[in-house]
């Protein structure tokens, strides 16, 4: 029975992929400061007699050296999320994100695992015109948060190199689904929309709405996750989406028809940082991975809300 190891356990997709991960017969070990992940989000998890739970930060090298030791697999998906959250707090996002990353990967090859996978982010891109996003093209991160994912991938992606360790950075695209957190400045637009919208109230759209976005379920991401840790490519890194786009406006429009709500946003100023476009080429992670997403948008969209109305 192979054992992972899943930082950020408690968050959003750390949670998912725990859970999916023990369903395909891993023992997994989990570490979380609940710094943004949620309790409830480990309940589905804790009956399970191979799932283990750490409370600890990953910037702590001494645990991270012990909840390594036995491990075959780790991924990592820890962080301080948010784009605006890292624009208002450079120093949190920075500390958390790189140097927490640095401390998983030299705790993961000094106990001899086999494979670490990493979550890097779309945000990598910026707002380049080129459209879609395809994974030769130059990073430019335009913001504290972009810029410590494009640390985090390049630090995995180094340890390849460096030690007989292999690696993978999946860059995320809009992930969304169950448990993601709907509340606080910073919640994802999905769930917060969703959340909001429940309630009657309207949605708070900054810019015109036509930025567009590559919205991912949760399934996609981790089934890119195993796929990379299972399979052979090492050192590289990987787009995660659907291969499609959604503008904001659009994400209002179906989520009315789903909540049989006529409930038009309120448009307030863009933020700084927020990328405009993001669409990913996922054509590396079809070859290299096995990848294929097999939720799209609207299946996501209709399997997530029943989440939230509880």
């Amino acid at each position: 029975m192979p054992t992972a190891l899943v930082t950020g356990v408690a968050g959003f997709i750390g949670s998912n992929l725990a859970h999916a991960l023990l369903d395909h017969g891993y023992e997994v070990r989990g570490v979380d400061n609940f710094a943004t992940g949620r309790e409830q989000n480990l309940d589905p998890l804790r009956p399970n007699e191979d799932f283990v739970f750490h409370e600890a930060d990953i910037r702590d090298a001494d645990t991270m050296a012990d909840v390594s030791q036995g491990a075959d697999y780790v991924f990592h998906q820890a962080a301080v999320p948010s784009v605006p959250r890292s624009v208002d707090d450079p120093v949190t996002t920075t500390d958390a994100n790189c140097t927490g990353t640095a401390t998983v990967i030299d705790a993961a090859r000094k106990a001899d695992v086999d494979t670490v996978v990493v979550a890097s982010s779309s945000s990598v891109y910026g707002s380049t015109e080129q459209l879609p996003k395809v994974e030769s093209m130059t990073e430019q991160p335009e913001s504290p948060y972009a810029l410590s994912k494009h640390y985090t991938e390049k630090l995995a992606l180094q340890a390849s190199d460096l030690y007989d360790i292999d690696t993978a950075a999946l860059r995320y695209f809009n992930i969304f689904g169950p448990r993601q957190d709907p509340n606080g400045d910073y919640a994802a637009v999905i769930p917060k929309f969703i959340s909001l919208m429940l309630d009657g109230e309207r949605p708070v759209i900054y810019g015109d709405g036509e930025q567009s976005r590559d919205f991912t379920f949760i399934e996609n991401a981790v089934q890119a996750n195993i796929c990379a840790a299972e399979g052979d490519a090492t050192g590289e890194a990987f787009n995660v989406g659907t291969g499609g786009r959604v503008t904001v406006n659009e994400l209002v429009d179906a989520l009315n028809d789903h909540l049989g709500t006529e409930l038009d946003p309120i448009y307030d100023d863009p933020r700084p940082g927020d990328v405009r476009h993001s669409h990913a080429d996922i054509s590396k992670a079809r070859e290299h991975l096995d990848y294929e997403p097999t939720v799209d948008f609207a299946t996501g969209l209709g399997r997530t809300i029943p989440y939230y109305r509880q």
